[in-house]
């Protein structure tokens, strides 16, 4: 039988923002039915892919 791969690791990062910055963030992903931590992966992998937000 075949081997499955590994489940990706998650890793937490610490960060500040500006918490009126981040209320609004939260609020329109909220708005839009999306989870925030989504958001932040998607652009930190097209960041890494393309240099650019």
């Amino acid at each position: 039988m075949a081997a499955t791969p590994p489940d990706p690791r998650k890793r937490k990062l610490d960060y500040n923002v500006s918490q009126a910055v981040y209320d609004e963030f939260a609020k329109n992903c909220s708005r839009k039915g999306f989870a925030p931590q989504i958001i932040l992966e998607k652009l930190m992998a097209k960041f890494n892919q393309t240099g650019q937000i």
